[in-house]
């Protein structure tokens, strides 16, 4: 019988994860990335002697990365090494309050006592978060539902209450937490997917459950070890991957697609394709969508947001930095809403700090720190014309809120500095309007769905990633690519 073939655009995570699954189901899969490099979005940066992951700096739900590894006969820790981080975040405010999130639920109650919340509320809010978690691991996430009829034929058209649907994630948090505190850090899980807690709906409160249950991982010598590893793996495995070759174009016929088409004016057919570029600049750019097509899908999967991308190399150590920190806005409504209502570069951002140095001292010179600095801003838009001079002038609004904060003279101690924009990350990446995490979840465009993983044009052209379900992260697209992998086997067999 002869083996089916199988090609694969981009070499991001959900990429990589559709490939190894594939050649674990006995297909033949080819990888094709424009890069130089296999990650995508988990990238690595090296800086006379300071390292940086340029993307995701977070791991949760290491599981579902574990598969990959265990489905080949191999064991993960053969190829890289997770070490759990605590405390999990440290969370400062304007008037001084400094709260830390911790799994332990002695030690999460004494931080809420700090601030004057009832530990209980703590716990209720986990019991609800959990409860949503689980009813939407069983299908959403394990069973891979792309719509509301699959939810309707795979939960029960009476289920549906179940998943907070009347509420805003906003409106879910604020019926637990007496406190500001406490409300902002939980409504900023929702960072997780560079959307708003005041308009991504309300089962987005699963995720503090991803963190609290299962953990938050660093791996030993910088994220883009996963990326390493991965590579590894696809070698043992013999998964050809080409890089720095970039598909242009797919040919198809009918209702199907018959292969790519490269930069060098190669074809090289397939029985079914991969795209993990994202969707719409995919649909753009390989399928020459009209404008009025695209425009009228951008209304539903709009962007997740973006963010400037600072990478601090400094001579001095801030010894009251956590790994992870997030200096919050004195209003969080207003910064959600600046970013994604009114579409503007924000005045008083929450702003995300990674100090890896504090669970890898490798990753700079003795004595000195690695910053990474993430404030969420709006994706690039046809509406707004961001010069490189507004990206700085919001750099220096935030180096001075940090000074503000307790990093007092920042600015001094920056020794090396590497700043991405919205625009880099479009360029790089093909991220849609360079956007970070996909498609935003917000109820009334989308009400958290994201695009569909099989095509409803091309039978045999199937999407991973970000952009379609269930969304942004490195857990979910890494289980993205092992449903479509099961999804192409069953389509195959008809």
């Amino acid at each position: 019988m002869k083996q089916s073939k199988v090609l694969v655009i981009g070499a991001g995570l959900g990429g990589v994860s559709a490939a190894i699954s594939l050649r674990q189901r006995g297909y033949a899969v080819e990888v094709y990335e424009k890069n130089s490099h296999l990650g995508g979005k988990l990238n690595v940066l090296h800086l006379d002697g300071y390292t940086f992951d340029l993307g995701p700096s977070i791991l949760t739900l290491p599981h579902y990365l574990r598969r990959l590894f265990e489905r080949s006969g191999r064991r993960m820790e053969e190829y890289l090494h997770l070490q759990p981080v605590r405390p999990h975040w440290r969370n400062f405010f304007e008037d001084g309050a400094v709260v830390d999130l911790w799994p332990e639920p002695e030690r999460m109650a004494a931080e809420a006592l700090k601030v004057g919340e009832p530990p209980e509320n703590v716990q209720r809010f986990l019991r609800y978060s959990g409860a949503l978690y689980d009813h939407i691991e069983r299908g959403y996430f394990e069973e891979g539902l792309d719509s509301w009829r699959d939810f309707a034929k795979f939960y029960g058209l009476f289920q549906f209450r179940r998943f907070d649907i009347l509420r805003s994630m906003h409106q879910g948090v604020a019926a637990y937490f007496r406190t500001q505190y406490f409300r902002d850090i939980f409504d900023f899980f929702i960072k997780y997917v560079g959307s708003s807690a005041y308009r991504a709906p309300g089962f987005m409160n699963c995720l503090p459950t991803i963190q609290f249950r299962y953990d938050l991982w660093y791996v030993r010598g910088g994220m883009y070890g996963i990326a390493t590893a991965l590579r590894r793996l696809m070698e043992e495995l013999d998964i050809p991957l080409h890089l720095g070759c970039e598909v242009v174009r797919l040919r198809h016929d009918g209702s199907r697609v018959s292969g790519i088409v490269t930069r060098a004016g190669r074809f090289h057919e397939a029985d079914a394709v991969v795209c993990n570029m994202e969707y719409l600049p995919a649909r753009e750019k390989l399928l020459g969508e009209s404008p009025s097509a695209l425009a009228a899908l951008e209304r539903k999967y709009e962007p997740s947001c973006s963010g400037l991308v600072i990478e601090l190399g400094l001579d001095c150590q801030y010894p009251h930095l956590a790994h992870h920190n997030f200096f919050f806005s004195r209003d969080l409504k207003e910064h959600f809403a600046d970013v994604f209502e009114r579409y503007q570069l924000p005045e008083d951002p929450t702003v995300y700090v990674v100090a890896a140095t504090r669970s890898d001292s490798s990753l700079a010179p003795s004595g000195c720190d690695t910053l990474k600095i993430l404030p969420h801003i709006p994706y690039r838009r046809t509406d707004r014309c961001w010069t490189h001079a507004d990206y700085l002038g919001l750099k220096q609004r935030i180096y001075a809120k940090l000074e503000r904060m307790g990093l007092r003279d920042l600015q001094r101690h920056i020794v090396r500095e590497h700043v991405w924009t919205p625009r880099d990350i479009e360029e790089l990446y093909f991220s849609h309007r360079g956007s970070i995490y996909g498609v935003v979840s917000d109820r009334w465009r989308n009400f958290g769905f994201k695009a569909p993983k099989q095509s409803r044009q091309f039978a045999n052209l199937f999407f991973v990633g970000g952009s379609v379900n269930p969304g942004a992260g490195m857990p979910m697209v890494i289980l993205c690519g092992q449903t479509v992998a099961r999804m192409i086997e069953r389509w195959e067999r008809g």
